[in-house]
């Protein structure tokens, strides 16, 4: 006789009824669909609590894959289908070969992704106590990656690049943070040319150059401000007053090539300037021409703070205070001296080579200057104190030379991405003593020659170039004698006019009243 359930009777019940006999797991037949047996229609569905009708009264726990046993605490889900037997377990085989090893678990925790159905933006999966671990990648690789960096060739090629970097970063710091006076970009071309990267700086201001446009009118009045300088005739002086210059362009502008005293010495007139246009294509930009009686001026070379350097010859680096008074003009000196292709001399003390038949500048001590070629026109003597050399001639005797459109670049210069058309200046040298000085936008190594031409020059060089590089100032005593104020000649110039009363990168020349 079958035992009665779990606990037996109690006390004022009636026993529990036999359990019957556990079925044997079910086995399907063998290559056949097993048939299941719907439930009676007037059975109608198992609901929750209930035991399951049809199939021998029995069914498995989908929990355990047993028969259903009584002290299980699994309850029916509530469902208003009919109850299904289960299925026949599938081949093992053939289930591992069919099954889709991306279709999600229904299992998993909730929020794992199984690895191919994200979207590559959750990253690796989290590690032990739900933290990310951090280690994602193939651990193989990394240990190659680590005996790679083990190996004391690697170690010593890195020490290499880390001292090459470090020296690299000390050498642009100090470059940048010098007190020359000049603007970052300038600061950054200067140290980049001088470690050989000129040809990074030509390559960017290829990039960034802008041919000049054709035709068009000047931003600016070229009648300029009007001087209320005026000079007297003095027993014994003839004041030298130069001539009006014919411009290029037609019809002339009011003012074009019109001279204008701007400083006097003693009543006489020292310094006169003028405007114009830079030739007859490109009208809407203008030049300023300066000149200098020398029988009332003198000129003083000064060294650059980094070319040729701070103090070279005993000179100062800029106009110090103290040193202003009968200060009318400054100008910029030429080319580096390791691209002028000559030397620079002061007081005794050379940098670089005096280079014979380079286009020089000598300065005497009694303050004047001459243009010529070294060693055929000027050359070294007691009574030099200064020489600025820097290429070669653009007006020899009187003639353009004729060499002035043919290999520009390495005649008359790097100028920016080898353009033709830049910011130049030059000085030049006329018959009777004077000296000219000419500067301006857009000039070529021709105009820049045909405007010291029109100007009187028979000896004539080339300055500086780019827009950094080229300026005049004149300067105003407005009261203050010691200490006049600068006054760009050129409204346009790049650069500011009192760039020479702080420490300069370049040389320039000073010029003062005698």
């Amino acid at each position: 006789m079958p035992q009665s359930g779990p606990g037996g009777p109690r006390n004022g019940e009636s026993p529990p009824p036999p359990w019957p006999p556990r079925r044997p797991q079910y086995q399907p037949p063998q290559y056949q669909q097993p048939q299941y047996q719907q439930p009676q229609a007037d059975q109608g569905p198992p609901y929750q609590g209930q035991y399951p009708v049809g199939n021998g009264g029995g069914f498995r726990n989908p929990r355990t894959g047993s028969d259903y046993r009584r002290g299980d605490d699994y309850t029916m889900p509530i469902s208003r289908e009919p109850y299904a037997a289960p299925a026949a377990p599938p081949d093992p085989w053939e289930s591992y070969y069919q099954q889709d090893r991306y279709a999600p678990d229904p299992y998993a925790p909730e929020g794992y992704d199984i690895p191919g159905q994200d979207d590559g933006s959750a990253g690796p999966p989290p590690g032990p106590g739900g933290r990310k671990s951090g280690r994602a990648g193939n651990p193989r690789k990394r240990g190659r990656i680590r005996r790679f960096f083990r190996l004391r060739t690697v170690r010593a090629v890195l020490a290499v690049v880390v001292i090459f970097l470090c020296f690299v970063a000390f050498s642009l710091g100090r470059a940048l943070t010098a007190n020359n006076g000049l603007p970052l970009s300038a600061k950054l071309a200067e140290w980049a040319r001088d470690h050989y990267l000129g040809s990074v700086v030509t390559l960017m201001e290829q990039l960034t150059y802008t041919p000049p446009k054709n035709g068009g009118k000047p931003q600016f009045s070229l009648t300029g401000p009007q001087s209320k300088l005026k000079f007297k005739k003095v027993h014994g002086f003839k004041p030298d007053v130069p001539r009006n210059l014919t411009p290029f362009a037609s019809p002339a502008l009011p003012g074009e090539g019109v001279w204008r005293l701007q400083e006097t010495v003693r009543n006489e007139p020292a310094l006169y300037t003028t405007f114009m246009r830079v030739d007859s294509v490109h009208t809407s930009y203008v030049a300023g021409i300066a000149s200098f009686d020398q029988r009332l001026v003198k000129f003083q070379l000064r060294p650059g703070s980094t070319d040729p350097g701070s103090g070279f010859g005993g000179a100062q680096s800029w106009i110090t205070p103290g040193t202003r008074t009968g200060l009318l003009a400054t100008f910029n000196g030429g080319f580096r001296l390791n691209a002028s292709r000559g030397g620079f001399y002061l007081n005794g003390r050379t940098s670089g080579s005096l280079t014979g038949g380079a286009a020089s500048m000598v300065y005497f001590c009694n303050g004047t200057i001459k243009i010529g070629q070294w060693g055929r026109d000027v050359g070294l003597t007691k009574n030099v104190c200064g020489v600025r050399q820097n290429l070669e001639l653009i007006i020899d005797h009187g003639q353009v030379a004729p060499n002035i459109n043919q290999n520009v670049e390495a005649s008359f210069g790097a100028t920016l991405g080898g353009a033709y058309y830049v910011w130049r200046s030059g000085i030049g040298q006329t018959k009777d003593g004077r000296i000219v000085y000419v500067y301006g936008p857009e000039l070529s190594a021709a105009t820049l020659a045909g405007l010291l031409q029109r100007a009187g020059a028979v000896e004539a060089m080339e300055l500086d170039i780019n827009p950094e590089w080229t300026a005049l100032e004149y300067y105003r005593a407005a009261g203050h004698p010691t200490d006049p104020a600068p006054v760009a000649m050129l409204p346009d110039q790049p650069s500011p006019a009192n760039r020479y009363y702080s420490v300069w990168a370049r040389d320039f020349t000073a010029v003062y009243a005698r």
